[in-house]
């Protein structure tokens, strides 16, 4: 994965990949259930952030308010991190990407996809 900007990019991609998949899996349970939408989005949001964010977001939380007892600990805590400078942008992106990819897959679900991506009128 890449570095600063482009790395959160990527990173962003696969939130939303993540997202996609869930809610069209969450989707056809809740189809047989009889869920409303909100189960759905709340279910599947709640899992791609497990899986794609909490690694990053984790990390964040450790290195603001986890105490670090010596400078060889932190060294070794840092090398752990691909990218530690650019964390926050990455988790950013990760949980943007998460919401956008639910989003997506929430309006082509709910059939008024072409109304929502088509052109303006």
């Amino acid at each position: 994965m890449g570095y600063g900007i482009i790395g959160g990019l990527e990173a962003g991609l696969i939130s939303a990949v993540a997202g996609f998949v869930l809610f069209l899996l969450f989707h056809w349970l809740g189809r047989r259930n009889g869920w409303s939408y909100g189960p759905q989005i709340g279910w599947s949001f709640l899992l791609a952030s497990a899986l794609t964010v909490s690694g990053d977001l984790w990390n964040l939380f450790y290195f603001n308010y986890g105490r670090m007892q010596s400078l060889q600990l932190l060294k070794v805590k840092l090398a752990e991190v691909h990218d530690p400078d650019s964390i926050g942008l990455r988790t950013l992106f990760e949980v943007l990407g998460v919401a956008v990819g639910i989003y997506v897959a929430w309006a082509i679900c709910s059939g008024d996809w072409r109304r929502r991506f088509g052109p303006r009128k």
